[in-house]
């Protein structure tokens, strides 16, 4: 079974991040933006958009955006409602990313529509952040139809040269190139992870720095699939595309995997990766609770979450 995308289209951007990133996917392939947080500075765009209120809380917890956000429930089933394929961009490294991505993606599920979902991993230094983003990519992942996973730390510990805002740039650029190949091609279902290097002109080279970024977060044998994006593709030898799908093809090592390739136009040379995966991935250990299947969970059906509630109550000394 494969994800394929119906028209007509909602991106729905979640927190700052996820709100660039959903304006930049609406521009590049021309469908409708619902953008949703909690701080209005991330709301400033030309597009339908959500203010998460928490005031007068100057610093909410991932915990009181999300109870607060139970009030917009209404408002954001109604903007999904005309749409068929919901994509749902989601910086789980940040708190309105790691709050909303469960409730927007419930929601998209409830209604019976097509959910992809991305979620961008924090770096391993974000220690404060890793639990939180590991909860709300495992609901992210039940609420979805198809999620791809976008880990800036893997990309990080490749080239440890970079800076944590060129990462971003790298990873951005990377899901502009799957979201836009999107209308003439189809996604494994369930878990992919979306690997790539920086821009070299040896694009053998940016397939081994995606393949080393690939491997640390999962291992080969857990590999069902891969599709291979070859930016700037159109100007190197078919003899090296060939090796390059015979390279990936050996290093799994596994005859049932499938071996795709996408060849596009660009200026610079470098391999996105996008491969299924099935089994864990290192994701699974950011929830030290994660193993408990959720049939053995009380509480699942509603994701943790606090509320604001205004108490008259005299002070007793």
């Amino acid at each position: 079974m494969e994800f394929v995308m119906q028209e007509p289209v909602l991106v729905v951007g979640l927190g700052g991040a996820g709100c660039k990133l959903a304006t930049s996917v609406k521009n590049r392939i021309g469908c409708e933006c619902l953008l949703v947080s909690h701080d209005p500075r991330d709301l400033n765009h030309e597009s339908t958009k959500i203010l998460i209120n928490t005031s007068p809380i100057l610093n909410p917890s991932v915990y009181l955006i999300r109870g607060v956000s139970f009030g917009a429930r209404s408002s954001i089933a109604e903007k999904m409602e005309p749409y068929s394929t919901i994509i749902i961009m989601a910086n789980l490294a940040g708190k309105s990313g790691a709050a909303l991505s469960p409730i927007v993606s419930q929601i998209g599920k409830e209604l019976g529509k097509n959910v992809l979902s991305f979620g961008i991993m924090p770096f391993k230094f974000e220690k404060d952040k890793i639990f939180f983003s590991g909860v709300s990519l495992k609901r992210l992942k039940a609420n979805s139809d198809c999620t791809i996973i976008v880990d800036n730390d893997a990309l990080l510990e490749s080239n440890p040269d970079l800076t944590p805002d060129s990462c971003n740039l790298i990873a951005n650029s990377a899901v502009l190139q799957v979201v836009s190949t999107l209308r003439n091609s189809s996604l494994p279902l369930e878990t992919n992870i979306l690997s790539t290097s920086k821009d070299i002109p040896d694009v053998e080279t940016s397939l081994r720095d995606s393949i080393k970024m690939l491997y640390e977060d999962a291992s080969p044998n857990s590999i069902k699939s891969a599709l291979l994006y070859v930016v700037g593709g159109n100007k190197v030898p078919v003899g090296v595309l060939n090796s390059m799908v015979n390279t990936i093809s050996g290093i799994f090592g596994n005859d049932s995997t499938r071996v795709s390739l996408s060849v596009t136009g660009g200026e610079s040379s470098k391999v996105v990766l996008l491969t299924s995966i099935e089994g864990e991935t290192r994701f699974d250990k950011y929830d030290p609770l994660g193993f408990i299947s959720k049939q053995s969970v009380l509480d699942w059906d509603e994701p943790e979450s606090s509320v604001k509630i205004d108490l008259d109550l005299e002070q007793i000394e």
